[in-house]
């Protein structure tokens, strides 16, 4: 545990000592104060359902930039070796920079609270669908980390982690697009497949807990993934 703190909190100050995190964060809220803006102003409705459909279209971008330095910068800063040769496991430096990664996510996420204190005060809104709105983009975002980190993991180059990361992300997206032409048997399979089908009963809310294992489970198989990936590219 304490390996996998020091290395969160060494991530955590290099977000914060670099422009990424804010530029970042001032694109997500920028574009999320539009959106919410232009959807507020045409419907009337004291509901955030639109704003996290087109957000969660929006992290496919984000995410893959917030996370493409994560491991490929220690390739090219040369501090790979060092990492893994430290008294920490391979694990532990994941989580541990996965959960920097999350908390600059989060910060963003809690900003976006003003949001429903703002329809809270112009109309009466259904504090279901928000709060599941809430728990699925949450979901959703530390999924799409995830895939971040394993695509980062998987070369000593930022800008290819980025490209990575943003490639399967759109796959796991399109997959959601095909379920519905599909249909039968295979459109149900690539429904379940996809974030998507999942993240779309979160903003209606329902909260159910296979979609709660669905999302517990991509994420730890994506944190696994890049913890064999390494392994596997620095034999430890």
């Amino acid at each position: 545990m304490r390996g996998m703190w020091f290395v969160f909190c060494r991530e955590l100050r290099s977000y914060l000592y670099s422009p990424l995190a804010y530029v970042v964060l001032a694109v997500f809220l920028a574009i999320g104060g539009y959106l919410f803006s232009v959807v507020l102003l045409a419907t009337r409705l004291a509901d955030l359902g639109a704003y996290f459909s087109n957000m969660g279209l929006i992290l496919m971008f984000l995410v893959p930039i917030l996370t493409m330095r994560l491991w490929a910068e220690e390739e090219q800063r040369g501090t790979a070796e060092f990492l893994l040769t430290a008294p920490v496991t391979v694990g532990q430096v994941l989580v541990g920079k996965y959960l920097a990664a999350a908390a600059i996510f989060l910060i963003g996420l809690g900003c976006t609270l003003l949001y429903a204190l703002i329809l809270a005060r112009s109309g009466q809104p259904d504090w279901g669908a928000i709060w599941g709105g809430y728990l699925g983009f949450l979901l959703l975002g530390l999924a799409y980390l995830a895939v971040g980190l394993f695509a980062s993991a998987l070369t000593g180059s930022q800008m290819v982690a980025g490209l990575l990361g943003f490639g399967l992300l759109l796959g796991f997206w399109i997959i959601g697009w095909l379920a519905q032409a599909l249909g039968g048997r295979v459109g149900e399979v690539a429904q379940f497949v996809t974030a998507v089908g999942h993240y779309e009963d979160f903003l209606k809310g329902v909260v159910d807990t296979q979609h709660l294992l669905y999302f517990g489970s991509f994420i730890g198989a994506f944190l696994l993934l890049a913890a064999e990936c390494l392994k596997a590219r620095h034999g430890s």
